[in-house]
């Protein structure tokens, strides 16, 4: 039986300038979405379309206390999270089949 896995994500936009903070239990999925603006709203709104960061987690409850954590982080601090593990801030999601 595979287990479920809960996804914290961080997208940004062509700029890298406006960050977006989100969690999912499919990050294919919900990284299409928002890449296809399936939903109006923020990510909509700016065009935050590119996948720059995310970590993975066994729980939903995990996963929710540090997109909050995350979510009250100082812009900088979240800026240097992603530039410890994507430096060029390249879209990871580039590679995933379109589905």
């Amino acid at each position: 039986m595979k287990l479920k896995t809960f996804y914290v994500y961080i997208l940004t936009n062509k700029r890298n300038n406006v960050l977006y903070i989100g969690i999912t239990g499919n990050i294919e999925s919900r990284v299409w979405q928002h890449k296809n603006k399936v939903e109006k709203g923020f990510t909509n709104k700016y065009n935050i379309t590119k996948l720059i960061y995310y970590e993975e987690y066994s729980t939903a409850s995990q996963a929710i206390a540090r997109e909050k954590q995350l979510k009250n982080w100082k812009r900088e601090w979240k800026f240097e999270l992603i530039k410890e593990n994507n430096p060029n801030f390249i879209d990871l999601s580039m590679d995933w089949q379109e589905s």
